[in-house]
């Protein structure tokens, strides 16, 4: 190889950088094109893709540059590293694409984030590695001795798997005084014929000895032999014409078997057996043609034998010999070409290339998909393809540059919450008559974002809790709900806490951050407290979290917890007991006294009732059992005692009734002794009233600031809330004897009273309410309407 070698080496070099140069020029058709010699070195690179592309070589990695298809047992692999388009395999032009020239490769190559895809072109170009060979190892003609100079016998041809200058060139003949090298081309092929310069002379030599060699184009050439053998015969001295060298006739494909294609016709002007002739195909058609027709040797008809695809083989070349019965028999042949015609046979093929089944609702409109390649096996109109896809779905197909190459794209925002996923049809639907069509359903489900805050059912909500609670349980749950899903989805729950607020109230309470229950973490008092408000938040686990707030508000129910307190008569050391002086000649009817109590408590809880419990005389006094007078019956008599012990119970009606007593002595004097006794208890009991009068002040006191405060968080409320949807307490002091109260409050359009003694009239007490809730017609709806 020395210099030559070192030559063609440089010469191959630079002939693949001038192919390099002249794809990286074609920038704008977008596909990149090389040329590399078969048998180079596998390793050796073809060209630097992501350079000739314009890509950023930092970003490969990630953007994973790679071969989707084009290539056969991966002839080439792509450095993701730095572009380069390497051998990966051996490569052998004649096992990639046989005798077909020139031999090209297209690769597919793709490229992520952002979605990306070329082509690009790769031309095998041929290396004489291979020699010219023949079939057979000989060849044995019989010619007649009466054969003219002139006359031509078809030899077999050598084949060459190289193409171009490295195919099979010339053939050349030993020297010989008998015959020489005729070269007859037949399309791309050179058939070698030998010539009968000289006539042949049996007698003289009977068998002529040759040797033809085929000879290629390459650099250096090879070559191959064939060793003919020729026996000279006598008689017989005519053979058989064909009408025609060369027949050309189109068939369609999937024809039938047993459909004439076409018939062969030759003659001879010998006569008798001499002129008799059979055909049959000759030896150096490929095997697999005699799978597909069928040679009548008498007829000279060829009919199909085999199932005839376009798609596999588009042009047969049949060699048909026509040869005589004479002996030795004369033989000739000729040219048979069958072009198939497509029929559309084939349906379209749908591929998807770097399908992404999950899409993010928050994607925006242009963002690709996936990929789609739509390809047929059929040619012209019939492989030419037109797509459609499922309407009604936020999604287009946009064609590429490159025919039958769609991108999915985004058209529109997308919701999860409305439609969480799309099946979306994509038709591909030839141009052939009948049109033939294909589809393929894919699958594209939305990924959740968190956009959608927890939503609670109601928003204020009330909640009416007895006091007397116990401290650490349950007192009420609140619940949310949130369209996302999963982690969107996950919620907690806790309590707005602000230091200084009016609803510090909040402290006292504690919530389940995973389930919403809320427990009181003291016992409330409805004589302290009677209504107060909080903020629950509901946040998801999303990123970032979104959240909402609902506002609680709680009103404190009532309890029979507090017994009847005696305010008199209260004697001096504290106790429930009283003396009092009535002269002997009052008449009935005349006010002893009156006992006065309270009771914390509000409605039947607080509404207290009097009774004698014990007595000395029960036809002389009478007690009022609303009022707590006493009265008395009738005038005294001179038989009547001068002392009476009344035993007064006073108790409320709650459930659980509650009670206290109270001692009244009355002592009945003589009219004078009663003035004076007057005069002295009038002193006494100015010290006494100043104490009872003390007490009055602390108590009424303390229920006006409770009722203020009452007050003034129910207008708070009021306001914050509509007039339809209000409930709030109102203070009541419309009762006469007994101190009392009562409270009033709205739900709804209905109103409700927690009533003490001597009820309003028209109140009516509400089932169920255990005794102490009544409904009061709204005099202000009812005045309105009216």
């Amino acid at each position: 190889m020395g210099a030559g070698g070192q030559r063609r080496r440089i010469e191959w070099w630079f002939a693949l950088r001038l192919s390099v140069l002249l794809s990286c020029l074609e920038t704008v058709s977008t596909q990149i094109k090389y040329s590399i010699p078969e048998e180079v070195k596998v390793g050796s690179a073809v060209g630097n893709v992501a350079k000739d592309l314009g890509l950023d070589i930092s970003s490969l990695e990630e953007r994973r540059l790679r071969i989707v298809s084009g290539t056969k047992d991966a002839q080439f692999e792509v450095n993701q590293n730095n572009g380069v388009l390497y051998v990966h395999k051996n490569i052998d032009r004649e096992e990639l694409c046989d005798s077909s020239a020139p031999c090209l490769m297209n690769l597919k190559m793709v490229v992520e984030n952002p979605l990306e895809i070329h082509y690009v072109g790769i031309e095998i170009t041929d290396v004489n590695d291979n020699s010219p060979s023949f079939q057979e190892k000989e060849k044995l003609l019989e010619i007649p001795e009466s054969t003219l100079p002139g006359k031509r016998f078809q030899l077999p041809a050598a084949r060459d798997p190289d193409v171009a200058v490295n195919a099979v060139r010339v053939y050349k003949l030993n020297h010989n005084e008998h015959f020489n090298m005729q070269i007859r081309e037949r399309g791309d092929d050179k058939i070698p014929f030998l010539v009968l310069q000289k006539s042949l002379d049996r007698e003289k030599q009977s068998e002529h000895k040759l040797t033809l060699t085929a000879v290629d184009g390459g650099s250096p050439p090879r070559s191959g032999t064939l060793n003919v053998t020729v026996t000279v015969l006598d008689s017989n001295d005519n053979h058989p014409i064909f009408s025609q060298e060369v027949y050309s006739i189109t068939l369609s494909e999937n024809v039938e078997v047993g459909t004439i294609v076409i018939q062969v016709k030759a003659t001879d002007e010998d006569d008798g057996v001499n002129g008799d002739i059979e055909y049959f195909f000759g030896s150096q058609l490929d095997p697999k043609t005699y799978d597909m027709f069928r040679l009548d040797e008498t007829t000279g008809e060829i009919r199909v034998k085999g199932h005839i695809d376009f798609e596999n083989v588009d042009v047969y070349k049949l060699d048909v010999h026509a040869t005589d019965k004479g002996q030795p028999p004369m033989s000739t042949d000729c040219m048979v070409i069958i072009k198939v015609l497509d029929v559309n046979d084939n349906k379209p093929e749908i591929e998807v290339t770097s399908l992404s089944n999950m899409i993010s609702e928050d994607s925006k409109p242009g963002t690709v998909v996936s990929l789609i390649s739509i390809t047929d096996q059929d040619a012209g109109m019939n492989g030419k393809v037109i797509c459609s896809f499922s309407e009604d779905v936020p999604f287009e197909l946009k064609p590429s540059f490159q025919d039958n190459i769609y991108s999915l794209v985004l058209k529109q925002r997308l919701d999860r919450e409305l439609v969480s996923y799309y099946d979306i049809t994509i038709t591909a639907t030839d141009c052939g008559q009948p049109p033939l069509s294909t589809f393929r359903t894919l699958t594209i489900h939305v990924s959740d974002v968190n956009d959608n805050s927890p939503e609670f059912l109601h928003n204020p909500v009330e909640l009416y809790l007895l006091e007397n609670n116990d401290p650490g349980k349950s007192i009420f749950s609140v619940s949310a709900s949130d369209k996302d899903l999963n982690e969107n989805a996950a919620i907690s729950y806790h309590i707005v806490r602000r230091e200084g607020s009016h609803d510090h109230m909040a402290s006292f309470l504690n919530i389940n951050s995973d389930n919403g229950h809320i427990s009181a973490l003291k016992s409330f008092d409805f004589e302290t407290l009677k209504t107060f408000h909080f903020q629950v938040v509901a946040s998801d686990s999303g990123t970032p979290s979104l959240s909402s707030n609902v506002t609680v508000n709680v009103f404190i129910l009532d309890q029979n917890d507090n017994a009847p307190v005696i305010l008199y008569p209260v004697s001096a050391n504290g106790s429930a007991e009283g003396v009092e002086e009535i002269p002997r000649n009052v008449n009935a009817g005349h006010l002893v006294t009156k006992v006065r109590a309270y009771d914390a408590d509000i409605g039947y809880n607080g509404w207290l009732l009097f009774s004698l419990q014990e007595v000395t005389d029960h036809s002389l006094f009478a007690l009022d059992r609303y009022t707590g007078q006493i009265r008395t019956l009738r005038s005294f008599t001179e038989t009547d005692e001068a002392e009476h012990k009344l035993v007064i119970l006073v108790k409320d009606n709650g459930n659980v009734s509650l009670s206290a007593t109270a001692t009244v002595i009355v002592k009945a004097v003589e009219p004078k002794e009663a003035f004076a006794a007057s005069d002295v208890k009038s002193v006494a009991n100015d010290e006494e009233e100043i104490h009872v009068t003390f007490y009055l002040i602390i108590t009424l006191g303390s229920v006006s600031t409770l009722f203020l405060v009452s007050i003034v968080v129910l207008i708070v409320m009021q306001c914050s809330k509509t007039t339809d949807y209000s409930s709030k307490y109102l203070q009541d002091t419309n009762y006469d004897g007994t101190l009392c109260h009562s409270i009033q409050y709205r739900s709804g359009d209905r109103r409700y009273m927690l009533v003490g003694p001597r009820m309003s009239i028209g109140s009516t007490i509400v089932p169920g309410s255990s005794g102490n809730t009544l409904v009061i017609p709204d005099r202000r709806r009812a005045s309105g309407e009216s």
